[in-house]
Formats: C-alpha cells, structure tokens, sequence
C-alpha cells in the first residue's frame, strides 16, 4: 500500500471551530457546502472568490444537501429542516425519536432516485467516546416520509453506492467497519449486510475511525480516518487498502470530490476536543478545508434532494 503522489493545500484556513464536516460539491453553483457541527453553522464556500457564505440553525448541524427544487436539507440536533439561503429562512420537517440522551444527527446522503439517507448517534462526551448503540439509520423519501432502515448504531457516518445502484457503503464508526448492503434503486430497500472494510486490522495512528466517506468512478471508495490525519483508499470487493493521503489535520472527518470535472478533492477536519495549547503545538491547522489535486481519478456528482 502506498502513500499517493499528489497535491495537498489548505483551502480554507480554520473554517470550523468545532468539528467541520459534510462537504458537498454543488455543481450547479461551483461551491462547496459544509458544516461546523457544534456552532451550529452551515457554508456555502465559493472556490472562485474564497466567498465564504454562513447560515446559523438552533441547534448542532452535521447534513447540508441541495434540494432539488430550490434551497437545502439540513440536519439540526434530531430534526431535517429546509433551508432558504436568500431570505434564511428554516422550516422544519420533521424530528426523529431521542433514543438516547442528547442523540443527534450524524451524516447524511442522498442516493440517486433523491432519498435523503440520514443517520443518528448517541451523545458524545468526548471525541469517538459515545452512548453506544442509540444511532439509527433513516431515508427521507420524496413525500417527506420518514423510514427506519438500521437500528442500533453507535456513530453513523459515511454513505456511498456503487455507480450501478446495486450495493450501498455505509460506516458505523465505533465498531470500525465499513458495512456494505445490497441496494434496491426502485424502492430504497437494502439487504444482506456484511463487512466491506474492517478498520480493526490497522491501529488508530494509522487509520483511525472511519468517518466521512466518498466513491470514485472506479468504484473505489475514499474514507477519512478520524484521528489519523489521513484520507485512505479501499476495494470494497477485496477489503484491502490501496493508497493513502495524508493531510495537516490529525482530525480528518470527511471528503468529497468536486471542482469542474470531479478531479479536486475536498477534506474537512474538526477542531473540538482539544485544548488551546494541543491546538496550537500538534494541530494547528485542525478545522480547516483541504484540497487535494492530482491523484489521477474522478469522482462523480453528488445527488440533491427530489421532494
């Protein structure tokens, strides 16, 4: 397994102040959206201008995705809310069960019929230190239905599928495992769970706790290794580690390709729990947005939400 040859920069410089994440390339408008959880604040970073545009919700976000028909999905404490950037305005949809206490939403995706798949995980005391087992993962369809489609997750995390529509990737990171399911397109439903990537076989320092996660046209998948300042490449089919990308920020949380043609990839990374002085002397540029070019693959359009 080799470390990949390309090019890291820091894009946006502390664009958290607690633990950034969701990045999400909207094509339509050339900017990146993302999330700092804890202050409660979504962006929408324009990489033309270096613009960097903020809404602030009530409570701890962790989900920005375009809806098709005009503004946002985001995610806020146990609720899914609409957003409309021009006049910010928030409309709540609705709110999923506390199962625990102070659960909230995690991460979240919408797969390519526009579902919005969402999940919860249970209050966390320190970073990767949970209520174990609280978390669920929901889908959002096009009536605003809310449905249930795992239960009894400790950290829900990265979502991703297969070009085809036939498997989706999905990450609880406590356990460390990458799961993969049979998917339906028509209906939504998923099937025969297993493990695609086993984290366990690597320690922290090299790995860490799989978070955030994307795919590539090569079917590829592309996780982020909370605590391991690394982006790491998978087969899924195989389970093995192929390459790895390591960036300034030991707290790696997600990643997202984008740019015009998909080649750019985009790292979020979080800042909470530590303390000023471990900020300033091992990780002084955590929260911050990474780019990074040339690692010779592509990625594909992110899917918004269809009502």
């Amino acid at each position: 397994m080799a470390s990949s040859k390309c090019n890291v920069e820091t894009l946006i410089k502390h664009a958290a102040s607690t633990i950034g994440e969701g990045p999400h390339w909207e094509e339509k408008t050339g900017k990146l959206l993302y999330v700092d959880i804890l202050s409660n604040d979504v962006y929408r970073y324009d990489v033309e201008t270096g613009d960097n545009e903020k809404m602030h919700l009530d409570g701890s976000t962790s989900i920005i995705v375009p809806a098709e028909d005009g503004g946002y999905i985001a995610s806020s404490l146990r609720k899914l809310c609409h957003l409309d950037w021009e006049t910010k305005t928030v409309t709540d949809i609705l709110e999923v069960p506390s199962i625990g206490s102070n659960d909230r939403f995690n991460d979240g995706k919408c797969d390519s019929n526009g579902r919005l798949w969402a999940g919860t995980m249970g209050y966390e005391s320190e970073p990767a230190v949970n209520e174990l087992e609280k978390g669920c993962l929901y889908k959002l369809d096009k009536g605003k239905e809310i449905h249930t489609m795992v239960e009894g997750v400790s950290i829900s995390n990265g979502l991703a599928w297969t070009a085809d529509n036939t498997v989706m990737y999905y990450i609880d990171s406590i356990p460390r495992h990458v799961y993969a399911y049979d998917f339906d397109q028509a209906t939504g439903s998923i099937s025969n769970k297993r493990i695609a990537v086993d984290f366990n076989q690597w320690s922290i320092d090299d790995a860490g706790f799989p978070d955030g996660m994307t795919i590539d046209i090569e079917g590829k998948l592309w996780v982020a290794g909370y605590m391991s300042s690394k982006v790491l490449q998978f087969d899924p089919v195989t389970g093995a580690k192929i390459r790895q990308v390591t960036v300034p920020g030991k707290r790696t949380t997600s990643c997202c390709f984008g740019g015009r043609d998909y080649t750019e990839m985009f790292v979020t990374s979080g800042r909470a729990g530590w303390t000023e002085e471990e900020f300033q002397q091992l990780d002084p540029l955590a929260g911050s947005v990474f780019k990074v070019t040339g690692l010779g693959v592509k990625g594909l359009p992110a899917p918004s939400y269809r009502c």
